[in-house]
């Protein structure tokens, strides 16, 4: 990996999330079938999840498959649920030796029954691993989890356990699946396409955005580095002034 000359690795993200798009366009483009995309993307996610735990980031967060790509064509979406799950399994020796825990955010109930098994089954093999978070966001949304956080509050509410005068954002934050970890300092989307596609909307308000129009089995080590400079020279401010956070520092 060659870092920036303005890279400051003293000033690494805590958590990163990536959109991980662009495999079928990048396959398409080289006259393959699409599945041939996610498979080069594979890789990626080996090389990525390396970096972020060379450099020292504590969580990472993949947004592996989203609840919309259930309606993909079948023979692509069950192409892509054997190969999460056949990766996985794969890497997981490799994950325990770099202290590198596997962890699951999504509505599981959607997966299938033997996948989930057998992903659930990686997770509790890296369970005692200390350093880098792996989270994979899997038929994952956030308007679902959204969703969720408010039916559970409101059933809390119901059954006497809350004061619903008493709901605030950390009580919200409390009942996401991503309650586990800290927001993402650091959003990265490969493919060039300038939105957020349902992804972490409650976790990214304050999050630095970095779009790279390069297709995600392109994405190297190097651009991961170049992204983490970037983030660097960024003044976050929280909805404060300058000089406010100034007089904080």
């Amino acid at each position: 990996m060659n870092l920036p000359q303005n890279f400051d690795p003293h000033n690494i993200p805590a958590h990163i999330a990536i959109i991980m798009d662009g495999n079928g366009r990048w396959a398409t483009a080289r006259g393959m079938d699409r599945s041939a995309g996610h498979v080069a993307g594979v890789d990626t996610v080996r090389s990525i999840t390396e970096a972020a735990s060379e450099l020292g980031v504590k969580y990472l967060t993949l947004y592996t498959f989203s609840t919309e790509n259930w309606n993909r064509p079948k023979e692509e979406v069950d192409a892509l649920m054997h190969l999460v799950v056949v990766a996985i399994e794969r890497e997981t020796p490799d994950l325990i030796k770099n202290n590198v825990s596997l962890r699951m955010i999504g509505d599981m109930d959607r997966m299938p029954e033997e996948a989930r098994r057998r992903l659930e089954q990686c997770i509790s093999d890296t369970g005692h691993c200390t350093g880098l978070t792996l989270v994979l966001a899997l038929s994952y949304s956030a308007r679902w989890d959204i969703v969720n956080a408010a039916r559970t509050l409101a059933m809390e509410a119901r059954n006497g356990d809350i004061d619903p005068e008493c709901i605030d954002d950390r009580s919200i934050a409390s009942h996401l699946s991503t309650a586990f970890m800290p927001d993402p300092d650091l959003l990265i989307r490969t493919g060039g396409d300038k939105r957020i596609s349902n992804y972490l909307l409650w976790e990214i308000a304050y999050t630095e955005l970095y779009i790279t129009p390069i297709y995600w089995p392109d994405f190297s080590k190097d651009d991961f580095a170049q992204a983490i400079a970037e983030y660097q020279q960024r003044h976050r401010r929280f909805g404060l002034t300058s000089d406010q956070i100034e007089q904080r520092q």
